[in-house]
């Protein structure tokens, strides 16, 4: 019996004693993870700090950015050199790159850069302020050849205004005389031809008696054309507007106005001013003719030099 309660007591003890280095334990591992909170917040706090005062940093380097432009523009308006300013602005672009890598950050590193540039832009604002006088005085001294050059200006735009004016009038005398010099045809006429070769003239004509339209014409003298060979078109127009043309016998494209203009039949003049008379064929190649009014239309060089009519019924 003294045995058995022996052994329970050593149990009780055993038990206790566990308890007690589990609670040990238990305030061992409560300690180590308040010590790692407190590091972690204090670490926070650091990268917080470090954080700011990297923006402050990027701030600052930002405003002096904006400065060194702000020289570089005035300093080269007033023609001075900005080659230095360039490669420190280029030098500031490298830091404020370095700026992204925290770690590295050094406070007292960036410190000394920011002094260095402000004193640079201390030293540039006393070099502008020299050029604006050097450039004060230069422009009193040439005020007197501006105010020359300013009378030679005035003199070419009196010569200028005069000139446009000469060569207004030589464009519109050019254009009169170019429509002066304009062909005219006159006592325009349209015969049909058979396919025996019989002319009908009238101006009315059964399209089973046409095989080629005969457009006879007279060439109206004109003192101011130029007597040499002419390029003369024809255009026959059917009821409906649309152009009689067969490109396999002689029919064609020509400019007028900008455009393509289609032409039934063309012939080459040798214009001599003597009131000649032309002849201009136009065969209908087997096509037959639709009843109704037909127009003519004569052109030479740009222009449309005579018209006419004709009837198929």
């Amino acid at each position: 019996m003294d045995y058995n309660q022996e052994q329970k007591q050593d149990r009780k003890t055993l038990l206790w004693a566990a308890l007690a280095v589990l609670l040990l334990l238990n305030l061992v591992l409560v300690y180590f993870i308040y010590h790692e909170k407190q590091e972690n917040n204090l670490k926070d706090d650091i990268i917080t700090a470090k954080t700011e005062e990297v923006l402050f940093t990027k701030t600052k380097l930002d405003s002096i950015s904006a400065q060194l432009d702000i020289r570089i523009a005035e300093i080269q308006q007033l023609g001075g050199s900005v080659d230095s300013l360039v490669a420190l602005k280029a030098q500031l672009e490298r830091d404020k790159q370095d700026l992204k890598n925290v770690n590295k950050f050094a406070t007292a590193d960036y410190n000394k850069k920011i002094k260095s540039y402000e004193a640079v832009l201390n030293q540039k604002d006393s070099e502008i302020a020299q050029l604006r006088q050097e450039l004060g005085i230069a422009t009193s001294k040439n005020q007197q050849l501006s105010d020359q050059v300013s009378g030679l200006e005035s003199e070419r735009s009196k010569l200028n205004d005069s000139v446009s004016n000469y060569s207004a009038a030589n464009r519109e005398l050019s254009e009169k005389v170019n429509l002066a010099s304009a062909l005219r045809a006159e006592n325009l006429t349209v015969n049909a031809v058979s396919s025996k070769g019989k002319e009908r003239d009238g101006g009315k004509y059964k399209a089973k008696r046409i095989d080629r339209l005969k457009v006879n014409f007279k060439l109206a003298e004109n003192a101011v054309a130029k007597q040499n060979e002419k390029e003369i078109y024809l255009r026959i127009l059917d009821p409906d507007g649309a152009v009689l043309s067969d490109m396999a016998t002689g029919s064609g494209s020509f400019m007028f106005n900008g455009r393509e203009v289609i032409y039934s039949s063309k012939q080459t003049v040798s214009f001599n001013n003597t009131g000649q008379n032309v002849d201009i064929f136009y065969g209908r190649g087997g096509i037959s003719m639709k009843e109704g009014k037909y127009a003519i239309e004569v052109y030479s060089e740009g222009f449309k030099i005579g018209q006419g009519d004709f009837t198929v019924k």
